[in-house]
């Protein structure tokens, strides 16, 4: 039977609670047990598909084509593990099922109550990623304590707990103890009451973790003060969760705490010390200096650096490979439509123009792909970069100055990107999106062919339209070669520019894919060109 830590946060969001439980995951892994990781998210929404990354950043999309909250990302990204739909619920998933269950009739006539349908659910919901493979599976309640849409959650799992036993599940609760510069102390009320709340609702946490400035220290006297007020077994169950240089030092610090070995011992687990020499090397190597550069990432939701946190992980992961600090500056593809090119994308080493929906900003981003080509600067398009690097060539090379998208202009006799006709009959079927990961042929003799190092690939998407394979020939007799492609619908997913130093666009998102100790093979061909 499988373990199950629960990870709750409190006092304010932004803990750090998903980095938290991938952090405690990569040192169990280290430690040689199999884990697996689910989010469980209070919002109503189904699924984070339709929310704007003003709202809740980026969405990670798995390989089975289902759309998830970020954290996934770091969980795949830490754990170098592939995650699948039961990873990620929402309230909006659980009562989505529930109703259907009772149009069906599988209620019997039951009055469907909070206790016990909604709770019932919630934890078969979590029991789900259970299997005899699997030793521990970490769960990350979104929101923090008090949250009225949390209730059902953490109801669920104080049931969950009574159920399986001490030994078998734990709480692990994220709580803030802020610095007051003015008294200059570090205040534990806070924490102290986020823990009370908890009490409130039937959950007594076994370890207590937290988050702290960078140059505070939460010596054995604090401990002691929060494992008392908090009734916790000692001060080793208060682990200290600082700030860090880079996201992958936060597993070492977290072990230098003890917390893998608390939870070990409050599960009944028996191993080995982690073995974090490899994560050491890895962290070293991020950390050291060395030569930096700068990276654009040309979006519409830079405000929100979370809306790309997957591609600009996937660029640093390449830097670690290629020796460079990588700098990626987010910048408004609406303000290159103001202000211009030379002013905005100057002095950078490489243009990234990752995916997006949506008409705004869209004559912004395609200057900047041409500013990239015209100025041989290495370009990188993920997805929606990929469409637009296809239009901007027919505009500029091709010279069809109405080249478009059918997603931006109803009226154009050139739509270079459009929906295909085997798509249509899908979107008429109730589909939506190319979701989830699809093969592709590389061509032989391409950039990308070369960076792959084999001819069968398999990448994730998240798109609606296509390269129009009615322009392909127009396309390739003027220096634009189709590098990859999905054999089984004849579906262009590759284009690059030989001529140029380095010119690839792909429709699919690698960044989905990297890892800080196996970055993504075409970001390292990019960052490579970037820094000579």
């Amino acid at each position: 039977m499988s373990k199950f830590i629960i990870v709750t946060g409190g006092v304010a969001s932004s803990l750090g609670k998903g980095i938290t439980a991938a952090s405690l995951g990569r040192l169990l892994i280290n430690r040689g047990f199999k884990v697996a990781v689910q989010k469980l998210d209070p919002y109503i929404n189904v699924d984070p598909g339709t929310m704007s990354p003003y709202q809740h950043g980026e969405v990670f999309v798995t390989d089975d084509g289902t759309e998830t909250d970020l954290d996934i990302g770091h969980y795949e990204r830490f754990l170098n593990i592939t995650c699948e739909k039961n990873c990620n619920f929402t309230s909006g998933k659980i009562y989505s099922s529930i109703i259907a269950k009772e149009r069906e009739g599988k209620y019997l006539g039951k009055t469907i109550q909070f206790v016990p349908h909604v709770t019932n659910e919630i934890k078969e919901k979590i029991k789900s990623v259970e299997n005899n493979n699997i030793d521990v599976v970490i769960v990350e309640i979104g929101g923090t304590v008090g949250d009225m849409e949390g209730l059902a959650f953490l109801e669920a799992v104080r049931q969950l707990r009574m159920e399986l036993g001490q030994n078998n599940l734990l709480f692990l609760h994220c709580a803030l103890l802020p610095y007051l510069e003015a008294a200059k102390e570090v205040k534990t009320k806070p924490a102290q009451n986020s823990v009370k709340e908890l009490t409130r609702l039937g959950i007594q946490p076994d370890i207590l973790v937290c988050r702290t400035n960078a140059n505070i220290e939460v010596d054995n006297e604090m401990k002691q003060k929060l494992a008392m007020f908090c009734n916790l077994k000692g001060p080793e169950y208060v682990i200290q969760n600082s700030d860090a240089k880079c996201l992958y030092e936060v597993p070492l610090m977290l072990q230098s705490e003890g917390l893998d070995k608390i939870v070990c011992k409050q599960l009944k687990l028996k191993s080995k010390a982690a073995n974090m020499t490899e994560w050491k090397k890895l962290v070293k190597k991020i950390i050291k200096p060395k030569k930096q550069i700068t990276v654009g990432v040309i979006g519409k939701y830079i405000e929100v650096a979370d809306a790309y946190i997957s591609v600009t992980e996937a660029l640093k992961h390449a830097g670690y490979n290629n020796d460079v600090d990588v700098k990626v500056k987010l910048i408004s593809s609406v303000d290159i439509e103001t202000y211009g090119t030379q002013q905005m994308l100057s002095n950078l080493s490489g243009i990234v123009v990752p995916g997006g929906f949506g008409t705004r900003g869209t004559e912004g981003k395609i200057m900047a792909a041409n500013y990239a080509r015209v100025n041989n600067i290495p370009y990188l398009g993920l997805c929606l970069g990929m469409q637009i690097a296809v239009i901007e060539f027919a505009r500029n090379v091709i010279g069809w100055e109405d080249a478009t998208s059918s997603e931006f202009d109803i009226k154009s006799k050139h739509y270079v990107i459009d929906i295909m006709d085997d798509q249509k009959s899908i979107l008429e079927k109730g589909g939506t999106m190319r979701l989830g990961a699809y093969p592709c042929s590389l061509t032989p003799n391409t950039v990308s062919f070369k960076a792959y190092g084999k001819k069968k690939i398999s990448e994730r998407h998240r798109h609606r339209y296509e390269f129009n394979n009615k322009f392909r020939t127009n396309f390739e007799e003027c220096g634009m070669v189709v590098a990859g492609v999905n054999e089984k619908r004849n579906l262009v997913e590759i284009v690059e520019i030989p001529k140029n130093k380095f010119y690839v666009a792909v429709q699919f998102h690698p960044e989905f894919k990297s890892h800080p100790d196996n970055p993504h093979p075409l970001f390292l061909e990019f960052i490579n060109a970037c820094k000579n």
